[in-house]
């Protein structure tokens, strides 16, 4: 029985466009050419992480160093150079004024007769007593002051350190950000370097993908196999009834 093979061939105006593009898929291969192929080189493209800004580092340090800020001497740097001075100076102006009260206290003394007496030796030891009391109260305040001038000042410095450590680290991290961005752009780019030749080929690949079946004649080529040649014996027979035919013809066997 005779065979038929029919060979569906692309049109030979695509031939050559499948041709170069099989033989290119072949380069990239894994394995197709192991002489050559050398992969994909994934370090090309690797994540970098942008390193912190020297504002960063600098607030960093800077906000280690603020519980020295916070402590219970961290009003001393913020005292007035000039606060002993203040102090002496109201002072003296205390004890001339509480001589001039004491004058005035004999004064009443020797004027009523009443001085060197034990009701003038009381009242002037009650003056005393009295006046160092408010000399003491009035250094106490005077002390007072100073440490709460010094406490505000060392809390309006605490602030001012802050607020500067947060601009700095705001600062830094946007120069952080756009460093990163430079980073991920030039990953990006590389990794598109890296996958150029398969991009490439894929987009060629999908074009020639859309070209659907029929679209472009195809060549059909049939053929026969030739029959397998006559056995003897079948020579014989068909010989044999050949000759029987033409001699019934001939009326040679009656």
């Amino acid at each position: 029985m005779a065979e038929t093979t029919t060979i569906t061939k692309p049109a030979p105006i695509l031939e050559g466009s499948l041709t170069a593009f099989l033989k290119s898929v072949d380069k990239l291969g894994a394995g197709a050419v192991p002489s050559t192929f050398t992969g994909i080189d994934t370090s090309t493209y690797a994540p970098k992480v942008a390193q912190q800004t020297q504002m960063q580092k600098d607030a960093a340090t800077a906000a280690a160093q603020l519980g020295t800020l916070v402590g219970p001497d961290a009003y001393k740097d913020f005292m007035s150079p000039y606060q002993q001075e203040v102090i002496d100076t109201t002072l003296s102006e205390f004890d001339r004024q509480q001589a001039i009260a004491d004058t005035a206290l004999r004064d009443r003394a020797i004027q009523a007769g009443a001085f060197g007496g034990g009701r003038e030796g009381v009242m002037a030891a009650e003056a005393a007593r009295g006046a160092a009391s408010n000399r003491a109260n009035l250094q106490a305040q005077l002390l007072a002051q100073g440490f709460q001038q010094a406490q505000a000042a060392a809390a309006q410095d605490l602030a001012a350190r802050q607020g500067l450590g947060q601009y700095q680290s705001a600062l830094g991290q946007q120069q952080q950000a756009v460093e990163q961005a430079g980073l991920d752009a030039t990953q990006i780019a590389a990794r598109e370097a890296e996958f150029q030749p398969f991009t490439q080929l894929g987009l060629i690949g999908q074009q020639l993908a859309q070209i659907q079946p029929g679209a472009f004649p195809t060549q059909t080529v049939g053929y026969a196999p030739p029959a397998a040649p006559a056995s003897p014996m079948s020579q014989f027979l068909t010989g044999a009834a050949g000759i029987g035919g033409i001699a019934g013809k001939l009326g040679l066997f009656g």
